[in-house]
């Protein structure tokens, strides 16, 4: 039996993957907050325009990733695969777009950033040209022939790399018109986190992508390592966070970010116990989004923080807020784990 195909509006947007556009919308407001605190500096009108070029980027990626992962043939041997998280948005495997169509919307998607940045880069600076050449080619090769840089073992790094420091730096610099090491450093975290989210999705693909001789950091690893190298992910992702503080306690709100170390601790848990295990392994891949999507929220927090002259003795009350939410997600997302495995079936 298969699936009611719904309207084509609705199979194109499930094909965005607009849940996890955040990865494109965290580093964009992170960047615009460090310059708003670094010089009191907000353009509305260039923040919106970066949104949206980050935004169509990111679709563009994920959309020519659909593509390519279907002509090497991963995604369509691909059992294991985790809705929402991992396998592709699948509109290619159910037959409700044609692999020209995706092709065709990823391309769209590239030259609508692409003509953004380009006014960008016209407006504000050549700089910004120098940014979205690297992040779109990456964005595009990552699966795409003749570089494939996932199957070259860096296409996490560069992930990484495009996601979180270039779209911080960014939307940084399209406020300020400058470089500066200021929105370097808070954009650290988020290329740990957007990485440690690919990685983690890598999981479930791991016999696809073996298969197809796709070499993700996961299928060279080898899952047992990998979930070890989840944790060294995690640990390298809060020490970035104190780091800057120790070199410069003027911003030492951005302690704000150590809030979501119970999301990475479930992640972490779930990642030890059931790197083997795709389904059991669902609250390390939300765990691991989530820290994303927190992370890089309260470190925004903070830079409004300080830009707003918040004094010191108020930053422990944001804390235990923001604390307070890491540890309700914590809590939730355990009773849901417990819960399906209760209705899984016992051998």
């Amino acid at each position: 039996m298969t699936d009611e195909k719904p309207s084509k509006i609705r199979v194109w947007l499930a094909e965005v993957r607009a849940p996890f556009l955040t990865g494109a919308i965290v580093p964009v407001v992170l960047g615009t907050s460090v310059a708003w605190a670094s010089t009191g500096t907000f353009l509305l009108d260039i923040f919106l325009l970066t949104l949206a070029a980050g935004i169509f980027i990111h679709i563009g990626s994920n959309v020519a990733n659909d593509y390519f992962d279907h002509r090497s043939g991963t995604d369509d041997i691909n059992l294991e695969y985790v809705r929402p998280f991992t396998g592709g948005s699948r509109m290619i495997q159910k037959g409700w777009l044609s692999p020209g169509e995706v092709f065709l919307e990823s391309i769209v998607f590239f030259v609508l950033g692409g003509g953004i940045g380009l006014y960008l880069a016209y407006t504000r600076g050549v700089e910004v040209l120098i940014i979205g050449i690297i992040g779109v080619c990456s964005g595009f090769f990552y699966t795409a022939p003749p570089f494939r840089l996932v199957n070259r073992g860096i296409g996490e790094i560069f992930v990484g790399l495009n996601f979180g420091v270039l779209m911080t730096l960014g939307a940084y610099f399209v406020q300020t018109q400058v470089l500066a090491w200021e929105a370097i450093f808070p954009s650290i975290p988020i290329a740990i986190l957007i990485t440690a989210v690919l990685y983690i999705n890598e999981f479930p693909d791991y016999e696809a992508d073996k298969s197809v001789g796709k070499l993700t950091a996961v299928v060279r690893l080898g899952r047992k390592r990998a979930a070890k190298g989840y944790v060294v992910l995690m640990a390298a992702l809060y020490v970035s966070i104190l780091l800057p503080v120790f070199l410069n306690p003027t911003y030492w709100y951005t302690v704000l970010g150590l809030a979501t170390i119970p999301v990475a601790v479930l992640g972490c848990k779930y990642a030890l116990a059931h790197y083997e295990e795709s389904l059991q392994l669902t609250p390390a891949y939300a765990s691991t989004v989530t820290n994303h999507l927190f992370t890089g929220l309260f470190l925004s927090l903070s830079y409004l923080l300080i830009g707003f002259s918040v004094p010191p003795l108020y930053i422990p009350v944001w804390g235990a807020l923001c604390l307070t939410v890491s540890l309700a997600f914590y809590y939730q997302a355990e009773r849901k784990a417990k819960a399906a495995a209760s209705m899984m079936p016992t051998e």
